[in-house]
């Protein structure tokens, strides 16, 4: 085993066990089902990873989610959904007068572009009680934010989050962040780079797209993505680079270049960067081994994106299990 990487995600008391906690925004899905037709579904980018980790995680692990959501009758389905997929909500906070927001996938062959509506997303106030989020991180081994998560907070609240990330890492937590840039969600550009800066700089592992570091930052290359992220202060960075592969660069110096899997079919690529954190998560605690970890996300995101929507039902991956 790499050294640190055992570590790193199986932070747990006994080594065998242990609480993953994903921090974002569940929203409801709108996904093309024919003839003008949608299907309603649950979804968001840290909820995604939080059902492919509770999916390829074993029993002896738990997984929550850290959101808010309102409380009328389509939070209340939304929690009912969570807890069907086997993701804790008791850190879900209830905001009178709030809902949850929505969002449309379009497709064209299969890439996707979304529409969104969250002006009244209770999710906005996730991290406006400290208490709250210390209390949460305090009693999990791994936490996983994104980029989004902190593109829906106000300066006031992502200051705190941030602060309470840096906390926990300090105490010895396994902090995950994954940048998923989406410059609509930020009203200057600037701002999205220092918050994305600032959110690697409290991670343990980073997780970034090439083409958005490329895009966002002028990254010329993968190994300039690593040595920025490095820079900050992560331990290992994971990019991701779409079908060119992945490359895992871990804190003992070393770097692991692992190909994507084939995809018979590309349906909608909904998901991709999602499924692939959560399956690399939970095989890596359950293994300690990075490289096994990303070819296993690998093949598992290859069949996601084999599918509409973002929430791939197992036995559509079993043939990925390992």
């Amino acid at each position: 085993m790499p050294r640190g990487v055992g570590k790193v995600v199986s932070a747990s008391r006994d080594g065998m066990s242990g609480r993953l906690l994903s921090i974002g925004e569940c929203m409801v899905e709108l996904r093309q089902a024919g003839a003008g037709l949608f299907a309603k579904g649950y979804a968001g980018d840290s909820f995604n990873a939080a059902y492919y980790a509770r999916m390829f995680l074993p029993e002896s692990w738990s997984v929550d989610y850290l959101s808010a959501v309102g409380t009328d009758r389509v939070s209340d389905e939304s929690l009912d959904f969570m807890r069907s997929v086997g993701v804790g909500t008791d850190f879900v906070r209830r905001i009178e007068g709030r809902t949850v927001g929505l969002y449309m996938i379009h497709l064209d062959g299969g890439e996707r572009s979304f529409s969104y509506w969250r002006s009244a997303s209770a999710a906005k106030a996730l991290a406006d009680d400290p208490s709250h989020l210390r209390e949460a991180m305090a009693a999990s081994d791994v936490i996983v934010f994104s980029g989004i998560t902190l593109a829906i907070l106000s300066p006031d609240a992502l200051a705190t989050l941030l602060s309470e990330l840096g906390r926990a890492r300090s105490a010895g937590k396994t902090v995950v962040f994954d940048p998923n840039i989406r410059p609509r969600l930020w009203d200057e550009a600037d701002r999205m780079r220092e918050a994305i800066s600032a959110g690697a700089e409290v991670a343990t592992i980073v997780m970034p797209s090439f083409e958005d570091e490329t895009t966002h930052f002028g990254d010329g290359s993968i190994e300039e993505t690593i040595r920025r992220y490095r820079a900050h202060g992560a331990k290992s960075v994971v990019v991701k680079d779409g079908g060119n592969g992945v490359t895992i660069a871990l804190d003992d110096g070393t770097s692991h270049f692992v190909p994507s899997a084939p995809v018979a079919e590309v349906v909608d690529t909904t998901s991709a960067g999602d499924s692939f954190n959560g399956a690399y998560l939970a095989h890596l605690a359950r293994t300690g081994d990075p490289k096994a970890a990303a070819a296993f996300a690998a093949g598992i995101a290859a069949r996601v994106i084999s599918h509409h929507g973002a929430l791939v039902e197992r036995e559509n991956l079993l043939s990925a299990d390992a």
